[in-house]
């Protein structure tokens, strides 16, 4: 039987499907690497806000607490975001008539809330609860980031589950005192912790991996 296909044909044919199967493998990995890149989950990325709030001044230069503006923070899931009413304790004495607090003089008169845009919100499937963290020993610092020198307030971890996890597998080292918790710079993580809390949270990895821990 004559050969249907010359030899050079063959080869290319051959080094095509070799290329097409790398083709395939470099684009998983770079679809892997790409899922997990801090640009994917707007790491370092500001977002756009009814005024320009500055954390570096209020929290750092002024040295407000953080339980000023998120006053629900200890208490419910949500931290809370600043009101009118809050920003208005200051500002009403405080660049009075500076152009660029006019939504939240704005807001303060017509009785209606700040629309702040969330920097660090989860998806509604992961349940997130700000009191649990906060009372046990997680610090602001420890998700957030130092706010306190940031002009605009950016994420600085991803937020992903894969993250979440890393710590719930083993939160000690990421946990403080609880007087250390509104602290920023505080070190060193996890040394001053007493060893029963250690061992209370080596006992309870297993639920804190489970998946209705966060999805209920």
């Amino acid at each position: 039987m004559a050969q249907l296909f010359t030899p050079a044909a063959t080869t290319l044919f051959r080094v095509m499907i070799v290329l097409t199967g790398l083709g395939v493998v470099a684009a998983g990995a770079a679809a892997y690497v790409w899922a997990r890149s801090g640009s994917t989950w707007n790491v370092g990325k500001p977002a756009s806000q009814p005024v320009p709030f500055r954390h570096d001044l209020h929290s750092g230069s002024l040295g407000i607490d953080c339980r000023y503006c998120h006053p629900t923070v200890e208490r419910a899931a949500d931290a809370g975001m600043p009101s009118a009413q809050t920003c208005m304790s200051c500002h009403s004495q405080v660049w009075i008539g500076a152009s660029v607090l006019e939504p939240i003089r704005s807001s303060f008169l017509l009785g209606q809330p700040i629309e702040w845009t969330s920097v660090h919100r989860l998806p509604d499937y992961a349940y997130f609860n700000h009191a649990v963290h906060v009372t046990k020993g997680v610090a602001c610092e420890t998700c957030h980031g130092r706010v306190d020198q940031m002009p605009k307030t950016v994420k600085t971890q991803t937020m992903s589950m894969g993250w979440c996890l890393d710590c719930h597998r083993d939160p000690t080292p990421h946990l403080r005192p609880r007087e250390a918790v509104f602290s920023m710079g505080y070190e060193p993580h996890g040394k001053d912790l007493p060893d029963d809390v250690r061992v209370f949270y080596q006992e309870a990895s297993r639920r804190l991996v489970s998946c209705s821990t966060c999805h209920r």
